[in-house]
């Protein structure tokens, strides 16, 4: 009785004015922050690599193949965060298997997979089938026999049979784009299509999703590009590295327009709703909405990168440069994650209170299990350029 009251007391401290009893504790926390960042880092990886397929802007072929095998390594991942969140991990499967058009997580399964089976794994098989065949060749013993599997046990790399490959490839990125922006979009869609919360509750949710991710993933791929030309004692190529940093800075200026204007048609509509959403940007999220998303994941970048559009810098100069807004852009866009899901439940729903969210160290909801999840995709990406190394087609070529 004395432990329950005790708890009691610890959650009626973290409130301030009135808020409902199901209010005072946050049923999202960082593991869904990065669900979201997960997926855009996905679509924006994807969207960077259909670039030089689909559009033919050869200058960025360094990192096509670094692009697609990114975005692999972060889809594979991002579900598990969901899945670590629900009280019967074992029974995921299931949103797979039981189809239901009238639940929106129910068809988000269906479009994870279709993305993640149709259209990025056979991009990459299609992309590396030549290869497969061409390294089975040449190794021996264990590696020779996962690259004869990994051929499907297709041994004809001549002209006239990789050429089909080739086009259906292309088919395939052409398909893919929209499948990106249905993919990130949809879970804006699930976020803004929940009415009863005006934090979340605009029909620019879904758009504003869209380039963000497409800003995280051109930055993420920027900054593996020039960590692992460095890992690998490489010239870095600056035509790419310049290229990629311009498209971040078009996709950092539509970004920011659209953010500005959901806020500006926040502020003109003025909703009954107006005034706690105002205290909340202006105290629960201050910090996190104005100095991280805002001002180190936007306007900083945004100076920086517009300043190497206009005056010609050194090298050395460009790179760092590069590198720090590639990281800055990244922290910024984790954020606005964070001030979406996390701030859309820090105010009653009845207007008249907030609530405060703690991150705890240890659990499934905790920091060690989210930093569990953003290293891994990481490890997997590691693992995939050891046994799919974009340089060696690059020699090739």
């Amino acid at each position: 009785m004395e432990e329950h009251t005790q708890h009691l007391y610890e959650m009626l401290s973290q409130v301030e004015g009135y808020i409902y009893p199901n209010e005072i504790e946050l049923q999202w926390g960082i593991i869904i922050v990065l669900y979201p960042y997960l997926t855009g880092l996905v679509a924006g990886a994807f969207i960077l690599a259909s670039l030089e397929r689909v559009f033919k802007i050869k200058v960025l072929g360094p990192t096509y193949q670094l692009a697609l095998l990114t975005a692999l390594s972060f889809l594979i991942v991002a579900p598990f965060t969901l899945i670590s969140h629900l009280g019967s991990p074992l029974r995921a499967y299931e949103i797979m298997i039981t189809p239901n058009g009238k639940s929106a997580m129910a068809i988000f399964g269906f479009v994870y997979l279709w993305y993640l089976l149709a259209v990025l794994n056979l991009e990459i098989w299609l992309d590396y089938r030549r290869d497969f065949v061409l390294w089975a060749r040449e190794k021996k013993g264990f590696m020779r026999g996962v690259y004869k599997v990994l051929s499907l046990g297709i041994s004809d790399i001549s002209p006239k049979a990789v050429k089909p490959d080739d086009r259906l490839g292309y088919i395939i990125t052409l398909v893919g784009i929209p499948s990106a922006f249905l993919l990130h979009g949809y879970v804006g869609f699930i976020f803004g299509s929940i009415k009863a919360n005006p934090w979340w509750s605009t029909v620019l949710m879904p758009v504003i999703f869209i380039f963000s991710a497409m800003v995280s993933g051109i930055a993420l791929i920027m900054v593996l590009y020039m960590v692992v030309s460095f890992l690998r004692k490489v010239k870095i190529d600056m035509a790419c590295l310049d290229t990629i940093g311009k498209y971040l800075f078009y996709m950092l200026i539509l970004d920011f327009t659209l953010e500005s204007l959901d806020q500006v048609h926040r502020i003109y509509e003025a909703e009954e709703s107006f005034d706690i959403l105002h205290m909340l940007v202006n105290g629960k999220l201050y910090i996190t909405l104005f100095g991280f998303q805002i001002t180190l994941g936007m306007i900083i970048p945004l100076i920086s990168l517009g300043a190497l559009q206009i005056f010609k810098a050194r090298e050395q100069v460009r790179k760092t440069i590069y590198l720090s807004t590639g990281l800055m852009v990244l922290i910024g866009i984790f954020f606005m994650r964070w001030n979406v899901v996390i701030g859309g439940q820090l105010f009653s729903k009845g207007f008249h209170g907030f609530t405060n969210f703690k991150l705890g160290l240890a659990g499934t909801e905790g920091l060690f299990m989210a930093i569990v999840w953003m290293v891994l995709p990481f490890l997997i990406l590691a693992f995939l350029l050891w046994l799919l190394p974009p340089w060696k087609k690059q020699e090739e070529a």
